[in-house]
């Protein structure tokens, strides 16, 4: 077979009759399905994908993070601050006032306690321990 991953008319095709979808769904057959006819059910979502993903995911992570961060918060707390953006999202994250207004007066002990009261914590209870740990000690762990 001649053709290739790049003919035009075949990906026009294809995009047409599959559609384009950023977000998953189930197709008429009632498959998860995402991007161009992608069945999440048989096919393996390619690492060049997930890099490319979780590399976009970071980088919103990253920004959004920004936002909430205080001048002069070390980057081991802003790693923690990002991560638990990254697992939550901003809209979560900006729910915890008394931790944030912690980060604010650079209390980390109480900082880590707040981490520690939340649902967020009940749910992850090992991810909590360890970030709360990385924002009392401002120092990464070895993992």
């Amino acid at each position: 077979m001649r053709l290739a991953t790049t003919d035009p008319t075949l990906r026009r095709t294809l995009e047409l009759d599959e559609g384009r979808r950023t977000l998953a769904y189930r197709c008429s057959a009632g498959i998860w399905t995402v991007g161009v006819g992608h069945n999440l059910e048989t096919r393996a979502i390619p690492e060049e994908a997930v890099d490319l993903i979780f590399s976009a995911d970071l980088e919103a992570a990253i920004s959004e993070a920004a936002t909430l961060s205080p001048v002069g918060l070390c980057e081991t707390r802003q790693r923690v601050l990002v991560e638990m953006v990254y697992q939550m999202g901003i809209s979560a994250v900006r729910g915890f006032r008394r931790f944030l207004s912690a980060l604010e007066a650079e209390d980390y002990d109480e900082a880590a306690r707040e981490m520690l009261d939340s649902a967020w914590a009940r749910q992850t209870p090992a991810r909590a321990q360890r970030a709360a740990q990385r924002m009392r000690s401002g120092e990464d762990d070895r993992r």
